[in-house]
């Protein structure tokens, strides 16, 4: 059955950071993706520095938010930037949302598919919410357990 998926993309005019610690995450530690494991937002400062484009994907739904029938973001950046690469763009570079759930490795005995792991934009201290709405998207905190959370994934290109 084919996935069929309304993404939407902007460029990026600013990516905001975050002025807080990575270690509120909520699986911190227990994926290779995630703090302390994962860039730290001033290390993501830095390589954020060294681009001059970034893409920012909106994505309806995701599996990394329950739906399963929806796309996986993780392996679709982790692709985006494969085909970004090979179109020339090499120093691509891909960020998803939320914990990594490419495998069913929950711990760090090792990643089954270091090719598709990403960090999380949330794990390396990048404001979503502020870089959502500066490159025109609407993203409202949710309040209530049945509502849909809206997904995004960021590409980095030089």
């Amino acid at each position: 059955m084919a996935i069929r998926e309304r993404i939407y993309l902007s460029l990026v005019p600013k990516i905001e950071m975050l002025a807080l610690n990575n270690s509120r995450v909520v699986v911190y530690g227990k994926r290779l993706t995630c703090p302390p494991y994962s860039p730290t937002p001033s290390e993501a400062r830095k390589v954020i520095a060294g681009y001059r484009r970034a893409i920012l994907l909106k994505f309806r739904s995701c599996q990394e938010c329950g739906d399963q029938r929806a796309i996986n973001i993780h392996k679709f950046i982790a692709e985006m930037e494969r085909d970004l690469f090979l179109s020339g763009y090499y120093a691509a570079f891909g960020m998803a949302c939320g914990p990594c759930d490419i495998c069913t490795q929950r711990d760090l005995e090792g990643c089954q598919k270091p090719d598709l792991a990403r960090p999380s934009m949330e794990a390396c201290g990048i404001d979503v919410y502020a870089t959502a709405r500066k490159a025109g998207f609407k993203i409202e905190v949710l309040i209530r357990r049945d509502q849909i959370p809206r997904c995004f994934g960021l590409v980095l290109v030089e």
